[in-house]
């Protein structure tokens, strides 16, 4: 396990000053593991505990007032008595039906003591109005609780995906609630609640923790540091996706602890299904708003600063898809971002043969890959005859935004799981697009360029000298796509030779 007390210790500060806060991340961000641990401190420091949970609970807890009073009772009640039989007993009560009454009731069981309710999964359940009640009961009283006739809760967390401002708008995508004249799609009766700033992703540092315990157990002599450094780079802290990478090296690959590792079970990991993978592709399509988004960072290149109004980014920072990155915003982590590449390659696959009547992933001839090694230059030269040929006639806007998708498609059904892309979003933009392209044990660089002029063409080979560089890498390739009224009548491709470095110059029209 990855050591989290700093984290938890930061989450007891919050306890400890009376804050009601909500702990909203992704599926599979470490938030129930979190939560237990944050049990067992509150627990060694003498509060009274009730972690609670909604998932499993079914729809009948939800259906009306006096349900939904009698379940959480019941829980709390039971969530007590692991730690503390005979307090739980004041917790018994059949009797409490109304929310007022449950008011009434809170006073009593909570007066004198420091009680902690901790609710998990708090958006797994299909009416989430009831709830939305009783967050507003708590509300009012946390608002009250200095006067002498109010006791309630030291602290409430809600913990789950979805934030308590969003509930409604999962209830309307759902189809389980309409909104009625004047109500608002998004509301909150949490807005007593304090911002919940921990970082819950993990660190570098924190993942050699969890490193360091398995080096005790199996001495693989790993480097540690390199390996810590590389699950971060490719997750971006991401919890499940550290664990499940780790888990393939283990078990999968002979325990090969290190950075080419851990890029070896990065591939693995993208042909396989899981839930947050499908949940990702669900997300993707649910919302137009969403896609274009993610299609305009992810394939166009486009920035976005972030902005508070915007539905969609809020919707891909609530699933964990994007994230802020200093004014913008951006695809979370590595494996995220080809994940969606894919997805809209696929896509652009399927609409090629069935919209446009062009097949762009039609087989390549077989010399591009011999003995299982793939001739890059070879399939750069036959892209783009094909795309010569293909496309040479088509609408040139349309070819400005997908002239690079159409590379990348191409692409795909040459690697069919010997090999993996992934695109550089640290120089995705309008202009650039640095792809590495890992096929067997070989790893290619191809910088994708739009022609801008003689002058900016030298920059890209200045550019892509230096990623080469930094990626330790001798040779690479430069793919420039040209939309000029009087460009070359034929596609072209020499081989450049500067600074140490050699790279094919391509010339797409």
């Amino acid at each position: 396990m990855v050591d989290i007390s700093e984290k938890v210790r930061q989450i007891m500060v919050m306890v400890e000053k009376g804050q009601y806060f909500t702990i909203n991340r992704a599926r599979q961000y470490g938030k129930t593991t979190t939560i237990r641990q944050l049990e067992k401190v509150l627990l060694e420091k003498d509060y009274q505990v009730a972690r609670i949970s909604f998932e499993g609970v079914g729809d009948t807890p939800f259906e009306n007032e006096e349900n939904f009073c009698l379940n959480l009772i019941d829980q709390i009640s039971r969530a007590i008595k692991r730690a503390n039989p005979e307090y739980a007993k004041a917790w018994v009560n059949n009797a409490v039906k109304t929310f007022r009454e449950l008011d009434i009731f809170l006073n009593d069981v909570c007066k004198n003591k420091k009680v902690v309710l901790i609710v998990d999964e708090t958006d797994k359940t299909s009416n989430n109005l009831v709830f939305l009640r009783f967050a507003g009961m708590l509300r009012d009283k946390y608002l009250d609780r200095d006067s002498e006739d109010t006791a309630t809760f030291q602290s409430v967390i809600l913990a789950g995906v979805y934030d308590i401002k969003n509930l409604k708008m999962k209830m309307i995508l759902s189809g389980t609630h309409q909104l009625k004249d004047g109500e608002k799609r998004i509301n909150s009766p949490w807005n007593i609640a304090a911002n919940f700033k921990i970082d819950m992703s993990f660190s570098a540092l924190e993942i050699a923790t969890m490193l360091n315990e398995y080096e005790k157990d199996h001495q693989t002599g790993m480097d540690i540091e390199a390996v810590s450094k590389e699950l971060r780079a490719c997750t971006n802290g991401y919890p499940f996706l550290i664990s499940r990478l780790c888990q393939t090296i283990d078990e999968d690959l002979e325990k090969n602890w290190t950075a080419q590792g851990v890029q070896k079970a990065v591939k693995i990991m993208l042909y396989e299904k899981n839930l947050l993978f499908d949940d990702l592709g669900k997300n993707l399509e649910s919302d137009k708003d969403f896609y274009d988004l993610l299609y305009d960072i992810v394939v166009n290149g486009k920035p976005y600063n972030y902005s508070t109004t915007s539905h969609a980014m809020e919707w891909g920072i609530m699933f964990g898809i994007l994230r802020k990155q200093n004014e913008l915003v951006v695809i979370d982590n590595l494996i995220f971002e080809t994940i969606i590449y894919n997805h809209f390659i696929t896509k652009k696959m399927i609409e090629s043969v069935n919209v446009r009547g062009a097949d762009i992933t039609r087989t390549l001839p077989e010399e591009v890959i011999e003995s299982d090694k793939l001739n890059m230059a070879l399939c750069i030269k036959k892209f783009m005859q094909h795309y010569y040929e293909l496309y040479n006639r088509k609408d040139r806007e349309f070819l400005e935004s997908e002239c690079r998708i159409l590379f990348l498609t191409y692409l795909k059904p040459i690697l069919n799981g010997k090999g993996f892309c992934h695109v550089e979003s640290e120089t995705r933009n309008r202009t650039r697009m640095d792809v590495i392209v890992d096929f067997g044990p070989e790893q290619f660089i191809i910088e994708l360029k739009i022609w801008h002029g003689e002058q900016k063409h030298e920059k890209a080979h200045e550019q892509l000298i230096e990623y080469l560089t930094s990626k330790n890498k001798s040779e690479g390739y430069l793919l420039t796509f040209d939309f000029r009224k009087r460009r070359a009548k034929k596609p072209s491709a020499k081989w450049v030779r500067k600074e140490k470095k050699k790279f094919l110059d391509c010339l797409a029209v």
